[in-house]
Parts: C-alpha cells; structure tokens; sequence
C-alpha cells in the first residue's frame, strides 16, 4: 500500500452512552510502524484530560485497539477501552482534580487521535496523522429531565423513554453534597425512573440532624409518579448515600423498598445521622500517607459491639447488595460487610445479602470507564481548608471493577425490579 494514503481512523460508535464500549481502528499505515493512540477531554472545569497507548501496525498497516496491544503509554495490554478508563489530567495540571460530569443534558466530547511514532507528552502541540470527535452520552434520547422541588424534596428526575410505567430508583451521593446526576441520567437510560436526590448543599449544613422523613418523601415522590410501579422502587447510594440508604430500610416503617444497592458505605453510625459532609467519629485516628494525603478509614474502628453505635441490619426485609473496594480508604467497608454479615445472620435475614468485594479499588465505585482518581482535594467542612482525601485504589483493578460492579448491578435491578408481567423500558 502505497505511504502517501493517508491513514485512515475510525471510533464505532462515535456517539455512545458512557457505559458502552466503542472501537479504535487505525487503517492505512505502512507495516510495522510506530504509532499513539490519544484520547483528549476538555472538562467542565476547563482543565484537559487524557490517556494515550503506544502501538505497532501490523503487516497490512492496521491497528486495532481492541485487539492490539499497548506497549506503554497510560496503559498497557490488549484493553479495548483503555483510551477511556486511564485518562487523567493533563501534564501541567493541578494536583487533586476529579473528572465528573455536571450539565447531562450534553455529552463529554474526546477526541480520538492517532500520531506518528511512540510519544508520551506535548500532543496539543503536535499535528495528528488524524482525529475523530466522540460522543460519550450519560443521557439517552427520549430521556426526560424534570426537576423536583416539592415536599421539601430537592433533585432531578429522570424518566426513560417510552410508554412506562418503570420501576423506579431513589439514587443518593455522598458527603460532599450538592446535586449530582449523570448516574440517575444512565440509570433512566437502562429503563429505570430514577431520582438523583439532592439533600445537603456543599457547606450548606455545619452540623444538623437530616430527619429521615425527608427521605421517605423523596421515596413516596418517586412511587406515586404515574410513569412508576408503585411496588418497583429500590434504593442506590454511594459513600454517605449508602450509609442513608441502610438507616432507611432498617428503620423506616414508612416505606418498603424492593431492593437497595449500597456502594462502598457502612453501618457504623448511631441511628441519630449527623450530616456536615462527615459523620461522628473520633479524629484522633485520622491518619495520613508518605504524600500527607489524608486517610479516613479508621475513625469508625474497631467495629463496636454496641448494637446501638450501629444502624441495625437484622430489621433489613428487602434484599441488599454490597459493593466494595478492598483498598477503600476512606471507608472500613470490608470490616463493615463482615459485621453486616454476621448480624443480618443472628437476625435471621441474611438469605437477604449478597455482597461483592474487589481487590485494589478504592472508594469512589463509578460506572463503567470513568477515571480512576486516588486521591483529589476536597475542602473541609468545617475549616474549609483544602485537604488532599486518599481515596484507594490501582488504575487497572479499580477499573475492571467499576466496568465489572455496574454490569452486575444492573442485573441486580433488573432481577427484582423487573419481572414477565412487568413492562420492560422501549429504548
């Protein structure tokens, strides 16, 4: 083939949801050449992201990313999406950044680009062999987005496409607070009418008791939609969420949720939630690292045996799945689990709990091929002082768990959320 064709570069599917995978074909290049493959995002917080895999053409002058190998470059082996999963920020950036998307109603643009030879750094001032815009979508079409500001109730509501009615999905963050709703948005995307519930502003509450009650509204919102079985609404919370959602299907006689998905969270809290992006704890265990990052994990242990410093999980009726890093960090989930396990068994209900644990992952357990972050700055609540957070976690690892936990998880809803005489979301 003949060196003055240019090459020729392909992205399939070049507009997607987040959680499906795509395929980077390079066609067109002399045999056994050198090349990188770069993948470039330019954040919302206007700070620039990337990842990059060094190859070599095979003898027709093709390279394929998922079925080559990378030789170096952000990551390495044969990895279908490692263009996405191993972006980080840009060399030059601050310290501490996190990638996370805010505006859903628009797609996180990466551009794909394919380089001549096996370079590490300066790709923006460098001219690509070719380049390819991508589309990464948490929203799919037909989706609706309605905010909810009703019974005291905060938080954006997503409804799938199609005729409905859904099963439907409560989906609570963590301590940082505020509003956040790319999950809720790719959950409504796989058929479920999905609240992203917001109930603390970032430095909105010093320190104030959160009454259950505000919870139970949110639930009884979401159950009461016309587009929502009433009797097919389940729990989904993260870090802070998770831990609301087991004192809500522990304690509450209010609502009956079908099933709850807890991720990287615990019991380990009197049932009286105090909420100012932390909980009570002793901070005299706050620890920190060889780089002064600070670990979180152990001011809740030892696990007590006080039944009553701990949310009571052999009251739990519904069915419950755990989802944790082995290296979190920030929370003693792994401690945590074992004594969820062995309560839930003195109370009878453990047929009720299944749980799943990986190994170097830390805390923060995404969907699908969103970065891996260690550790990234936060401010404290209280001195608002900005604080380097170790999180956990090895990039390869922590990601084959986030692609691995999300799959499984939407099995999970759909195993009891969704049944033969339920209708399924038309996407």
């Amino acid at each position: 083939m003949s060196k003055t064709i240019p090459p020729v570069l392909s992205v399939v599917p070049t507009r997607a949801l987040v959680d499906e995978t795509f395929k980077v074909v390079v066609e067109n290049l002399p045999p056994a050449s050198p090349v990188t493959l770069h993948a470039l995002l330019y954040s919302e917080d206007k700070d620039y992201w990337e990842a990059y895999g060094h190859y070599v053409s095979d003898h027709r002058g093709t390279v394929s990313v998922a079925e080559d190998m990378s030789l170096g470059g952000t990551y390495t082996g044969k990895e279908a999406m490692g263009l996405l999963w191993s972006m980080r920020p840009e060399l030059g950036s601050h310290t501490g950044l996190r990638l996370r998307k805010r505006e859903v109603t628009s797609p996180m643009l990466v551009h794909i680009s394919v380089y001549s030879g096996h370079i590490t750094e300066g790709f923006r001032k460098q001219s690509p062999l070719a380049s390819v815009p991508t589309e990464r979508w948490y929203m799919a079409p037909g989706v609706q987005r309605i905010e909810i500001k009703e019974k005291g109730v905060r938080g954006t509501f997503f409804i799938p496409p199609g005729p409905g009615p859904f099963p439907g999905l409560l989906d609570m963050w963590g301590g940082r607070g505020g509003l956040l709703e790319y999950r809720s948005a790719l959950l409504a995307s796989h058929g479920y009418a999905s609240l992203a519930l917001e109930y603390f502003s970032p430095g909105e509450l010093q320190s104030a008791d959160l009454q259950i009650q505000y919870f139970e509204t949110a639930f009884n919102i979401i159950k009461d939609h016309p587009q929502v079985i009433p009797d097919k609404v389940g729990i989904l919370g993260l870090s802070l969420g998770a831990m609301l959602a087991f004192n809500l299907v522990a304690e509450s006689t209010k609502i009956k949720p079908r099933c709850c998905v807890c991720i990287s969270g615990h019991h380990l809290v009197s049932n009286r939630l105090m909420i100012d992006g932390s909980l009570p704890n002793d901070p005299k265990k706050l620890r920190f690292d060889e780089n002064n990052y600070l670990i979180r994990r152990d001011v809740v242990l030892p696990v007590p045996s006080d039944p009553s410093q701990k949310i009571d999980v052999r009251n739990i009726k519904c069915p419950m799945l755990l989802v944790n890093g082995d290296d979190d960090q920030n929370s003693p989930t792994v401690e945590a689990a074992e004594d969820i396990g062995n309560m839930m068994r003195s109370g009878g209900n453990l047929h009720l709990l299944s749980t799943l644990t990986y190994p170097d992952t830390g805390h923060p357990i995404e969907p699908p091929y969103s970065p891996h972050f260690r550790a990234t700055t936060v401010r404290a609540p209280r001195t608002k002082e900005k604080v380097m957070i170790l999180w956990g976690g090895q990039t390869k690892p922590h990601s084959d768990a986030q692609e691995d936990s999300w799959r499984k998880i939407l099995a999970y809803l759909h195993h009891h959320l969704y049944s033969s005489t339920t209708p399924k979301a038309k996407m």
